[in-house]
């Protein structure tokens, strides 16, 4: 009779700990975890892309500060606009990783009462070098996302 008392008081005391709801904290830290993961996933297709392409020019570009999240959602939303391109089927999943991303860090942003601009609009420009603007969009991409990789502490930041 005392072994299934103790099974009984074992699984009282130890129940809470197993079965709370995650906490904001938790959340946080998912989300955040979640993001890292995305934007690693999203360099791995772009190096598989670059492989199927000719070689690149060496394109130089400045790549902006990431300075918190607010910056950091606006920027995807740049990059997911250019991405956005009617002559650059080739960066679907590309496009579809970057506004993944952004709608995470945004989701992050609310969660943690940042405030947050306005989406960017979609300015897609018709482009006379296609294959110039693929190479352009592609490091541009690559160089954000090995930034925001460096400054993830930046997540947790407004």
């Amino acid at each position: 009779m005392q072994i299934p008392l103790a099974l009984l008081y074992v699984s009282f005391v130890a129940a809470p700990g197993c079965s709370s709801l995650p906490t904001r904290g938790d959340s946080i830290r998912n989300t955040i975890n979640s993001i890292i993961n995305i934007a690693q996933i999203t360099l791995v297709h772009i190096k598989k892309l670059k492989t199927k392409l000719l070689v690149a020019p060496q394109i130089e570009f400045s790549t902006p500060s990431i300075v918190g999240l607010t910056s950091i959602s606006h920027d995807l939303g740049l990059l997911d606009n250019e991405l956005q391109s009617p002559s650059s089927e080739l960066l679907s999943q590309i496009q579809a990783d970057v506004s993944s991303l952004e709608g995470r860090v945004r989701s992050l942003a609310l969660t943690v009462d940042c405030p947050i601009q306005a989406r960017p609009r979609g300015e897609t420009g018709d482009n006379m070098f296609p294959d110039s603007h693929l190479h352009l969009i592609l490091a541009k991409v690559q160089g954000y996302l090995d930034k925001l990789l460096l400054n993830k502490d930046k997540l947790k930041v407004c």
